[in-house]
């Protein structure tokens, strides 16, 4: 409580420089800064708030409480295109989950933080999709012909190496009664195959299983028998992708991708 206390009256105090905070939090203020700024500008005003923020709450705490400080402000970085999605039924996002393109030394790099390309749970193919999508984006660039052509690779069965879900069970197999996520019934699939071919089992004591979800549901890397079901990975591992950024460039997955699936 008191750490939110702190970031608030901060805020507060960033807001009075003329900066808008977007989001602030227990340890850390995310700025928009007024006016247009370069890696330089936006640089030393950063440096310029952290050091003014340190400098009001020594004071504060001096007069009212009569302590010496121990808070300070640090700028981190600077990005010049930043996305954070909002939390569901809120207006305001989380640090958690955050996309940037920051400049240091007039380099560029793409960081993300809880979105899919750091997820343990999603595709290579989401991952590589996203980071992609977003670098196009973030550079003004027209994603439409890359996002078509992703399309057609995965239906057309040229990026069947990259939808391969990697997944760890975190405790035994027969302790898996009420819930059956898809890497469980892959698991017990695969030690199934193995029971029949007279080898050990490898899925009864935790584990990493890898597979894919076909037309008849997840079944393991290493006895898939059934045809991909594609139509999965373009709803729930592209299209989620797309949709967190795609609105805030003008353009639609469904309205791009629509007429594209009919040739399939």
């Amino acid at each position: 409580l008191r750490g939110h206390e702190i970031m608030q009256q901060t805020a507060r105090w960033i807001e009075a420089e003329g900066h808008e905070v977007i989001y602030g939090d227990t340890d850390s203020v995310f700025v928009l800064l007024a006016g247009h700024h370069d890696e330089d500008t936006a640089s030393g005003e950063g440096e310029r708030l952290a050091t003014l923020m340190t400098e009001r709450w020594r004071q504060q705490l001096a007069t009212e409480l009569q302590l010496g400080s121990c808070l300070e402000l640090q700028f981190e970085r600077y990005f010049a295109r930043f996305l954070m999605p909002t939390i569901r039924g809120q207006e305001q996002g989380s640090k958690k989950r955050y996309a940037g393109l920051s400049i240091k030394n007039g380099a560029g790099e793409l960081v993300f933080k809880g979105l899919e390309t750091v997820r343990s749970d999603w595709t290579p193919l989401a991952q590589q999709f996203q980071t992609e999508l977003y670098r196009l984006v973030f550079n003004d660039q027209d994603p439409s012909e890359f996002i078509r052509q992703t399309l057609a690779q995965t239906l057309a069965g040229e990026r069947d190496a990259e939808l391969v879900y990697r997944k760890r069970l975190r405790r035994p197999l027969a302790q898996y009664v009420k819930s059956q996520p898809p890497q469980v019934r892959a698991a017990r699939l695969a030690d199934e195959h193995n029971a029949r071919r007279g080898v050990p089992l490898r899925y009864q004591q935790k584990g990493v299983i890898r597979y894919l979800i076909t037309v008849n549901g997840p079944e393991p890397l290493e006895y898939r028998h059934s045809a991909i079901d594609y139509q999965h990975y373009v709803d729930r591992q592209l299209k989620p992708v797309a949709d967190a950024i795609l609105p805030f460039a003008g353009l639609s997955f469904d309205a791009l991708i629509g007429q594209q699936l009919g040739l399939f």
